[in-house]
């Protein structure tokens, strides 16, 4: 926000402002609420005790998430509650800092802490209400932030005192002060939709239910900070004093994935650091306490950003050069701060730089030219595992067929006929005009046909491009096969799916264990269940025929590419997982095509009954 002059202020007359206030804050507060992530009040609420550990005399302190045993013990209800070591709260203070929307006991900022996390995160979820008990200098406080059922406003509820009168806060008696609470600290208790919801149950699709706490605490925070100790309840369903019902140490990836990797290092981008880590193929990962490698995130603050797993965590890793043993790499790009603006989003479930979303496409290509040689050596020691030896033949078929698929590029040169966009050099140059000719009178350029571009603009649209002519390029896709079998594939990766195709390495990996094809391999040897030595050449039939039905699919889709009604989103589309499974679905072709080359190499099946 621009500043205004202190000359200019001195000569502006001095008047009262009317300060902006929110209308129905119940709506503002429901509405910021749905832009949450379902744990992002865990988030928070850790934040907020961290921040109050700092200003302790020693700046140490811990943090808990457990059961407010005080409650169980008294009505047989679970429910959740953080506990902090940190510097308190009188109840003035709470007042103050707790109903108040954008209000907190700490600087805000825009890097920093905006004062509405908890209370955004946190309320709608907790219509019946959060408890705050907090002692500062020894004395306890009180203070109930609710929905008001009547009124259906949040607020600090009324609190009828011992001595007959009410506020909004109370003073509290020593006796549920928590044991990790001496002179000074805070508990919030989490009520829920009503007073005996059990607000230990973690909201609906949440992983690892059991260790919910613990996996998301992990996955949100790369580290803590120093003298700072975290821990999260365990087993609370269990009896008290059982092994299993316990409170665990919450590290954060960053140590974690320190102890469980071969290897790790830093890559320096343009703006912007990847950290990458190499899991060892013993490491236990798999505990459900972090979640495992396979995985990609933004790292800023020492808190983790779209953190992405699974089936896009694999899509994100291979863009990022890792086609092959994904299973054990993980990458966090930390943008640089002083080179880009890099701020959360309100919500702070995602990370803006300069006000635009991560550019993730561009700092994959970047990190693929700078691959760490450790990198290189897992991925080519798994990659020289693949098996895929029909290019050749599947090649020469469908050379006969190559106009179907139009894929034409262009090269430059001097006196070419053609106009090239220079932005599609890279990728072989794309001809700028339609196939416009060039001409020293200027035919050819601009709109060409008038209102193609919908308005007047597009009769002054130029031919942009430099001279250049026709070159026909191969670009079958590389091609891998891929199983659980030789540690190609990883459990889990592609599963009931036929392929994946990775456009920015134009490679296919298709998936051998995918039913379609062993089911078809078993149909055929059961035909040649008499012919010595037929299980290779059979399976290598039916893998030449399904990869070149593949290879045709992908071959099409890229003839779409830069088609008007074709979009990088349409195309996503056409080529993903579920897309190409589709591609083998028909099979009588297929079997007919293989029928005819085991004929060939194995003899027909006709000759030998005969």
């Amino acid at each position: 926000m621009p500043r205004v002059p202190q000359a200019r202020i001195a000569s502006i007359p001095s008047e009262t402002t009317l300060p902006m206030t929110v209308a129905n804050m119940t709506f503002m507060v429901d509405r910021l609420g749905k832009d949450c992530a379902p744990l992002q009040f865990v988030r928070e609420l850790t934040q907020n005790a961290i921040a109050a550990i700092g200003p302790t005399p020693q700046g140490r302190g811990e943090v808990i998430w457990d059961v407010d045993w005080n409650r169980y013990t008294l009505t047989g209800v679970y429910k959740l509650a953080v506990i902090d070591t940190g510097i308190g709260m009188t109840g003035e203070e709470m007042v103050e800092y707790i109903n108040r929307l954008s209000s907190s006991m700490h600087e805000q900022s825009a890097t920093r802490n905006f004062g509405i996390g908890a209370k955004i995160a946190a309320a709608p979820l907790n219509p019946a209400g959060l408890i705050y008990l907090s002692w500062k200098n020894g004395v306890g406080h009180m203070v109930h932030l609710w929905r008001d059922p009547v009124t259906d406003q949040y607020g600090l509820r009324q609190i009828p005192r011992p001595d007959g009168t009410f506020a909004h806060w109370a003073f509290l008696t020593d006796d549920i002060k928590p044991d990790t609470i001496k002179d000074h600290g805070t508990m919030v208790v989490l009520l829920g939709n009503e007073e005996d919801a059990d607000t230990m149950v973690p909201p609906a699709d949440v992983p690892m239910r059991a260790k919910w706490l613990l996996r998301y605490l992990n996955s949100r925070y790369f580290k803590f900070p120093d003298g700072v100790r975290l821990h999260a309840r365990e087993g609370w369903q269990l009896q008290r004093g059982d092994q299993h019902n316990f409170l665990r140490v919450v590290e954060g990836q960053g140590p974690w994935l320190d102890k469980v990797s071969e290897s790790h290092g830093t890559v320096q981008l343009g703006d912007a650091r990847i950290h990458w880590w190499i899991a060892k193929e013993s490491a236990d990962v798999n505990a459900g306490h972090n979640p495992p490698p396979g995985h990609v995130a933004a790292l800023y603050q020492d808190e983790l950003y779209e953190l992405t797993t699974g089936r896009s965590g694999t899509a994100r890793l291979q863009s990022f050069g890792v086609l092959f043993g994904h299973n054990r790499v993980v990458i966090y790009v930390e943008p640089d701060c002083k080179a880009r603006s890099v701020v959360p989003n309100t919500a702070r479930t995602n990370l803006l730089l300069d006000g635009e979303p991560l550019p993730w496409a561009d700092w994959a290509a970047e990190f693929r030219e700078k691959m760490p040689a450790e990198l290189v050596a897992l991925i080519e020691e798994i990659g020289s595992k693949v098996s895929s030896d029909h290019r050749q033949s599947i090649h020469e078929r469908l050379k006969q067929i190559r106009d179907l698929f139009r894929i034409s590029r262009y090269r430059p040169v001097p006196r070419g006929k053609e106009l090239i966009d220079e932005s599609a050099l890279v990728l072989g140059g794309e001809p700028a005009d339609s196939g416009a000719s060039r001409s020293s009178t200027g035919e050819g350029r601009g709109g060409g046909r008038g209102g193609r571009a919908g308005d007047i603009y597009g009769l002054f649209l130029a031919a942009r491009g430099i001279p250049g002519e026709e070159l026909v390029i191969e670009q079958d896709p590389k091609v891998d096969w891929i199983s659980i079998l030789d540690g190609t594939r990883a459990a889990g990766d592609l599963e009931d799916r036929a392929a994946r195709y990775i456009p920015q390495q134009n490679r296919l990996q298709i998936n051998a264990d995918f039913r379609v094809f062993t089911d078809m391999v078993k149909r055929w040897l059961d035909q040649y269940s008499q012919t010595p030595a037929a299980a290779g050449v059979v399976e290598g039939v039916v893998r030449e025929w399904f990869e070149q039905q593949l290879i045709e699919a992908i071959l099409g889709s890229l003839a779409m590419k830069n088609s008007r009604l074709w979009t990088i989103e349409d195309l996503d589309r056409l080529w993903s997982e579920e897309a190409l499974t589709a591609v083998v679905m028909p099979r009588y072709h297929v079997d007919q095509s293989i029928r005819r080359t085991l004929g060939q190499r194995l003899g027909s099946l006709k000759e030998r009954i005969a």
